[in-house]
């Protein structure tokens, strides 16, 4: 098969590669689309540490079951599917609490690290259990439903953050997952949906898809914004999706005495943390990882159109072409925002 192969820091070629071998209970999937996660343009450097070539990277796919292993129940040659980055055990102790996202032996698909390497769907073919499998909606496009593992990313993320019928919400940073966040808590029932970013097309797509008041926080005080909007009470609830310290102290201190702050960025592996704010006004953080079995209802809210990925997907390349889309992400071409590769 052919395949896009991260060989080198910031260096891809596409080359043959061995087909997958597939244990009995897996599936080979034939890829038909796949996207480029964030998480793969940091991680083609180096800087992750959890790219290191040579690996073939994507895990945000959707294709056509090819082959079956065995022992795989329920599924057969051309089901049109999608399935979860994450693959998971099933039966260590967080397994068997459905936190499968905690998994202990937790592995991601195009993810080479010190504990394992996985190849991903940047390639014509991706093996992968029938246990993390979902059937696709029928008439759903392959590229639209790449998209749901972006997602079920920000769904987990709001369903993990207790809020009530009118709350004021704040996002910060409005890239792929903060402006999918948005569309969520559109859903969700909170009251005021505040978008918070540098870059105006951002927000205005932010306002596009929910957000009742965007602010550009390069030229106004987002946090005099947030507190004069609310009465000087401030947010009651708040979704950082960047990971930067500067970032996190704009949605601690927007926040209102006893509000929630759910971390979803994770750009940076340390940040400086406003501690003695947090304390004295009982702030909770809580972290968000991945997501944990939110496939279905994610494929039901593109399906429906409750929630929009077409504007999202900037572009649609083939495979052929991955290596000089991997280039323009990673030089943070402007107006790029989702870019899938079609196999």
């Amino acid at each position: 098969m052919k395949a896009l192969m991260l060989v080198d820091k910031c260096k891809f070629t596409f080359e043959d590669f061995p087909e997958p071998a597939i244990a009995p209970d897996e599936v080979l999937v034939q890829v038909r689309a796949c996207g480029i996660c964030g998480s793969d343009v940091h991680g083609m450097d180096g800087s992750t540490g959890r790219r290191k070539p040579p690996i073939i990277m994507g895990h945000e796919a959707a294709g056509v079951i090819a082959q079956c292993g065995s022992a795989v129940k329920n599924w057969k040659p051309g089901d049109r599917v999608t399935f979860d980055s994450t693959v998971y055990c099933g039966t260590c102790s967080f397994c068997r609490q459905g936190l499968i996202n905690l998994c202990d032996n937790r592995k991601v698909l195009g993810v080479s690290c010190d504990d394992y390497r996985r190849h991903g769907a940047f390639a014509e073919f991706v093996a992968v259990p029938q246990h993390i499998l979902y059937r696709l909606p029928d008439g759903l496009p392959f590229e639209e439903a790449a998209m749901v593992e972006a997602l079920s990313v920000a769904v987990h993320a709001v369903n993990r953050t207790p809020r009530s019928l009118g709350d004021t919400a704040l996002v910060v940073g409005c890239g792929m997952i903060g402006l999918l966040i948005v569309q969520v808590l559109r859903n969700s029932g909170v009251g005021r949906i505040v978008a918070i970013d540098l870059d105006r097309e951002k927000l205005d797509m932010a306002q596009k898809f929910g957000a009742n008041v965007c602010i550009k926080s390069d030229t106004e005080d987002a946090v005099a914004a947030v507190q004069k909007l609310t009465g000087g009470r401030g947010a009651d609830i708040a979704f950082e999706a960047v990971g930067i310290t500067p970032s996190i102290k704009t949605a601690i201190f927007a926040l209102r005495k006893g509000g929630a702050l759910t971390l979803v960025g994770n750009l940076s592996p340390q940040i400086d943390l406003s501690l003695q704010s947090v304390v004295t006004r009982e702030i909770t953080l809580r972290g968000t990882c991945a997501s944990c079995g939110e496939y279905p209802v994610c494929l039901d809210l593109i399906a429906s159109g409750a929630v929009d990925v077409k504007p999202l997907i900037s572009a649609k390349a083939p495979l052929t072409e991955g290596a000089s889309w991997f280039q323009r992400l990673h030089a943070k071409e402007k107006g790029l925002v989702k870019v899938v590769l079609t196999v």
